[in-house]
C-alpha cells in the first residue's frame, strides 16, 4: 500500500522486465503506487523476476511485492487500492493515461525510444541509450555497467549500447542464448534448473538449444512469444547459484536507485506532495 505521503503520485512504469522490476521494486518500497504496462507476450527473460511475468501466470511475487495482472483501468484501480502490483497489457497507451501519473518511466531498455514523449507526464524518466534529457524526457538513467550504473543524468544521454554482455566467471555472450532462426521457443528445462554442458534447455523449430557450459538456467523466453533469429532467448549463469533466478539483479536496483533520486529530486513531483499535505492539514 503506497504510504500517506506519495499516494497521491501515481508512477507508470512501461514494460515489467527484470531491470524496469528493480524500479518497480525501490519505489514501491519507498510507498509510491505504481501501475506497469506491457505487451500481450511480453519478451521477459528473466521471468522469475520480472513483474510483467503477470502477464502471462496470473500473478507473480518478486522479493516479496506482488504483482497481479489487470484486465482494464477499473480492474488496475482495484490490484493498486489492495496494495498490489496491477499489469496491464496496454502497449497502445489507452488506459495509462487515466491514472494521470505524475511521473512515467520507460524501463522498456529497447535501446531506441519507441514512442515515448516528455509531454506524457509531468515528469519522464528514460532508461538507458535512445533517450535524450530535456528532448524526448526530463531525466535519464544510465544502465550501463561500471562508474556510471544508476546516475541520473539531466543533460544529454546515456552511454550507447555496447552489445558486450557483462562477463560471469569469465564468461560473456556464451552465457546469453540467443534463436538460430525465427519461431517459437519450447521449453525443456525450467528456469531455476541446474544444468550440465551438453543439455538441451529448449527447442526451436525441432532443433535443440543446449548448455554450452555447466551453469544454472536463469532465464528462459516464454513459449507464447515469436522470436526472430539473433533474438536473446535465455540466460545461463555459471556461477551455480539457484538463488540468483529468484531475487533482482544489483544492476536492476541500481537503476531503480537512480529512478528514486529522481523522482524525489523532481520539482514536478515535490510540488504535487507540498499541495496534497497543504490540502490534508486544512481539511
Amino acid at each position: 500500500m503506497a504510504s500517506a505521503l506519495f499516494s497521491h503520485v501515481p508512477v507508470v512504469v512501461r514494460g515489467g522486465g527484470d531491470l524496469a522490476s528493480g524500479v518497480i521494486y525501490r519505489l514501491r518500497r519507498a510507498g509510491f503506487p505504481v501501475i506497469v504496462t506491457e505487451l500481450a507476450a511480453p519478451m521477459l527473460v528473466r521471468r522469475t523476476v520480472s513483474y510483467g511475468d503477470a502477464v502471462y501466470s496470473g500473478n507473480i511475487t518478486v522479493d516479496g511485492q506482488t504483482a497481479r495482472l489487470a484486465v482494464d483501468y477499473q480492474d488496475a484501480a482495484a490490484v493498486l487500492a489492495a496494495g498490489d502490483i496491477p499489469v496491464l497489457v496496454d502497449p497502445e497507451s489507452r488506459y495509462w493515461p487515466e491514472f494521470q501519473p505524475v511521473a512515467l518511466v520507460d524501463g522498456r531498455v529497447a535501446k531506441v525510444n519507441l514512442d515515448t514523449h516528455i509531454t506524457d507526464a509531468p515528469l519522464v524518466i528514460g532508461l538507458g541509450p535512445g533517450f535524450t534529457a530535456g528532448v524526448d524526457c526530463h531525466v535519464v538513467i544510465e544502465t550501463n555497467r561500471g562508474h556510471y550504473l544508476g546516475r541520473v543524468i539531466h543533460q544529454g544521454s546515456a552511454m550507447l549500447d555496447t552489445g558486450e554482455p557483462g562477463m560471469v566467471k569469465g564468461q560473456t555472450h556464451s552465457r546469453v542464448l540467443r534463436a538460430a532462426s525465427n519461431g517459437h521457443v519450447r521449453p525443456v528445462a525450467h528456469i531455476g534448473d541446474s544444468l550440465e554442458p551438453g543439455q538441451v534447455i529448449a527447442s526451436l523449430n525441432d532443433t535443440p538449444i543446449v548448455a554450452p557450459f555447466p551453469g544454472v538456467l536463469r532465464g528462459l523466453i516464454h513459449e507464447r512469444v515469436v522470436v526472430h533469429a539473433g533474438m536473446k532467448i535465455g540466460d545461463l549463469d555459471p556461477r551455480g547459484d539457484v538463488e540468483i533466478c529468484y531475487s533482482i539483479s544489483d544492476k536492476s536496483l541500481a537503476v531503480g536507485g537512480g529512478v528514486l533520486e529522481a523522482i524525489l529530486a523532481a520539482p514536478q513531483v515535490r510540488s504535487v506532495v507540498e499541495e496534497a499535505h497543504e490540502t490534508s492539514s486544512s481539511l
